[in-house]
């Protein structure tokens, strides 16, 4: 289930993986038990348009939207795009390699990480330079300028020529005693590299690494280095410079990234991205519990219990409805007025491994076993 939270140790200033720590919020003999799911209705019509396969797959990996494609990787390092409209396969790569985290590109250059810290650039689908990294990394590369950034799971923040692999400058940041063992944010809002480092977003100077802005989100707050940790945690809502996000476990907030101002805090308990639009933003928290929040200043507008317990993914926000998927694999079409449910859509079986995506009027999920389903909703 996706209660399950990993969190990695810091020793001597470098990620030891075979301490990795496993905490499980679900580990007790009596798990909760997942909502029984209610007859859906067809207030939208849902028809599968295509389906592929990249191989088993699973977090921390992520989907890549690039204007009309999407990108995905397999967690053996098969690396492929598609064409969102039609499933047409553009290229595909067999790294053979395991992977942590991708896909990163900027429609010239793709890159991915591997297991072995390796990151790996690709172009159409062949292998051009590699790279090693000093740590574990979890957040998919950005490439962007010509560069690839790369954000490890220690939040240290790096600079490589897209071209050559050249290192270009690091951004080390003091080491917590913990930090999540999940992808972090990374992202580029104008001329601005945007970074989650611990609680707080920053600002940072594309040629050379250096601070723009620092924005608070959340505080760590209790008595051990557990109950302590604050991270903010991949999947952001997007509109112009106003970015939401959330802070693992403890609070949602929306950032101005012109400026670097936090426009406002609210406690919140996910683990997962949320998504929105100019009004409202969405997300789960962390017992599948779906609430909806009023962007202009973090007040609760509803609440569902509806997919309590289902293992949900990330949301995504569709013209007209909410979707996530869950454990079973059905991906929900909810309202994003009230919450009701619009429509139910199954997929192979198996979970939804990593957060839909919306792309030229294409809603792509990706399942645990690897089945790649571009959907259209009307």
């Amino acid at each position: 289930m996706r209660a399950r939270q990993r969190f990695l140790p810091m020793v001597h200033g470098g990620l030891a993986l075979a301490l990795v720590l496993l905490l499980q919020a679900c580990a007790s003999k009596d798990k909760p038990k997942p909502t029984a799911l209610e007859p859906a209705p067809s207030l939208v019509k849902v028809t599968e348009q295509w389906r592929a396969n990249v191989g088993a797959t699973g977090l921390p990996l992520q989907a890549h939207v690039l204007r009309s494609q999407v990108l995905v990787a397999s967690t053996q390092g098969d690396v492929a795009a598609f064409e969102a409209r039609s499933g047409k396969e553009i290229w595909r790569a067999s790294l053979a390699t395991a992977l942590s985290a991708g896909v990163g590109s900027d429609g010239e250059t793709a890159a991915v990480v591997s297991r072995e810290n390796q990151l790996i650039a690709l172009r159409a689908g062949k292998e051009v330079w590699r790279q090693k990294m000093p740590s574990l990394t979890l957040t998919p590369p950005l490439v962007a300028g010509g560069r690839v950034f790369i954000q490890s799971a220690d939040r240290t923040v790096s600079a490589f020529d897209a071209s050559t692999g050249r290192s270009l400058w690091v951004q080390k940041r003091s080491g917590d005693a913990l930090v999540l063992g999940q992808p972090g944010i990374l992202m580029a809002v104008g001329d601005t590299l945007v970074s989650g480092q611990s609680g707080r977003l920053l600002g940072l100077n594309p040629q050379n690494g250096a601070t723009r802005w620092d924005a608070s989100v959340a505080v760590g707050r209790g008595v051990n280095e557990v109950e302590r940790l604050v991270d903010l945690v991949s999947g952001v809502s997007r509109v112009g410079d106003t970015l939401c996000l959330r802070a693992f476990q403890s609070a949602v907030a929306c950032v101005d990234a012109q400026v670097g101002r936090t426009l406002w805090t609210k406690t919140a308990s996910g683990s997962s991205g949320i998504a929105g639009n100019e009004s409202t933003m969405f997300g789960a928290e962390a017992d599948g519990k779906l609430i909806a929040w009023r962007k202009s200043d973090g007040e609760k507008l509803w609440s569902s219990e509806k997919l309590r317990f289902r293992g949900l993914s990330s949301p995504v926000f569709v013209a007209g409805s909410v979707v996530v998927g869950d454990f079973e694999g059905f991906l929900h079409f909810i309202s994003p007025q009230d919450g009701t449910l619009l429509a139910r859509v199954p997929s192979d079986g198996s979970a939804i491994a990593l957060a839909p995506v919306w792309v030229d009027e294409t809603l792509v999920a990706v399942t645990t076993r690897g089945a790649v389903i571009g959907f259209r909703p009307e």
